[in-house]
C-alpha cells in the first residue's frame, strides 16, 4: 500500500512538473503566461500518467538507452492518441491538432513530438523517477499517507470543477445558430473568451477545433 501511494505522490510532481514545462513552452511561443492544461490548479495529468506508464512498463529497460528511447516514444505517443480521441469523443473537440506536421496519424500524434517524449522517457527513468522515490523514501509513512489523502481531495474538486467548465465548450457549441465548423470554432472561442475561466481554456488551447460531425450526432441524439 505504501509502495502505491508513493506512486500516487509521483503522479502528482510529474504532473506538476508537466504543468511547469508547458508553462515554459507556451510562454516562449506565445509570449504570454498561460495556465496551460485542463485543470485549475498547477497540474497537467497526461504528463503525470505517462511518467507512471513509463517506470511501470520499460524500466526492465534501463541497461539499453536505445530501445529505452524507442519505446518510451511508443508509450506516450499511445497515451497521447487514446488522451486525444477520448477527449474529442467526451467533448466533441478536438484540442490539439498536428495536421499541419510531417508523419502525423490522424492528426493526433506526430514524429516531431514523438521523438522529445522518448528523450523525457530517458530523463524520467534515468534521473527523475529514482531521485523521486529516493526523496520520498526518506519521508515518514505517516507523512506520506496524509500528504497523499489531501492532494487527492484538492485534485477530485479540481477535476469535478473544471469539467464541469470544460463542458461549456459543448453547451456553447450547440447554441451556434451555424452549420459550419469554422464558423462553429470562431463563435465558441469569442464567446467563452468573455468569461474568465473558460478563456483559460481558449488561451491554453489555440488549435482547439470543434468537431462538428459529432456536434450533429449529438444534436439528433438530444432530438430523439
Amino acid at each position: 500500500m505504501l509502495y502505491i501511494t508513493k506512486l500516487f505522490l509521483c503522479f502528482f510532481i510529474f504532473s506538476f512538473i508537466g504543468w511547469c514545462l508547458e508553462m515554459v513552452f507556451g510562454y516562449f511561443t506565445t509570449k504570454k503566461i498561460v495556465n496551460r492544461g485542463f485543470l485549475i490548479g498547477p497540474l497537467c495529468p497526461i504528463y503525470g500518467t505517462g511518467c507512471i506508464l513509463l517506470y511501470l512498463l520499460l524500466r526492465q529497460y534501463v541497461n539499453d538507452p536505445i530501445i529505452l528511447f524507442v519505446m518510451a516514444m511508443v508509450v506516450c505517443s499511445i497515451l497521447e492518441y487514446v488522451a486525444s480521441y477520448l477527449m474529442e469523443k467526451i467533448f466533441k473537440a478536438r484540442w490539439w491538432d498536428y495536421t499541419d506536421f510531417k508523419f502525423n496519424i490522424n492528426g493526433r500524434i506526430c514524429l516531431e513530438m514523438a521523438i522529445p517524449f522518448g528523450l523525457l522517457g530517458l530523463l524520467v527513468l534515468y534521473i527523475l523517477f529514482p531521485s523521486t522515490l529516493n526523496l520520498l523514501d526518506r519521508l515518514p509513512s505517516q507523512a506520506i499517507y496524509v500528504v497523499a489523502g489531501l492532494l487527492a481531495t484538492i485534485f477530485l474538486v479540481d477535476l469535478l470543477i473544471s469539467f464541469k467548465v470544460i463542458m461549456k465548450f459543448t453547451e456553447t457549441a450547440l447554441s451556434v445558430p451555424k452549420d459550419m465548423t469554422e464558423e462553429i470554432t470562431k463563435f465558441v472561442k469569442k464567446t467563452l473568451s468573455k468569461n474568465r475561466w473558460t478563456k483559460r481554456l481558449v488561451d491554453s488551447f489555440p488549435n482547439l477545433h470543434i468537431d462538428f460531425s459529432n456536434i450533429k450526432k449529438l444534436l439528433k441524439k438530444i432530438k430523439k
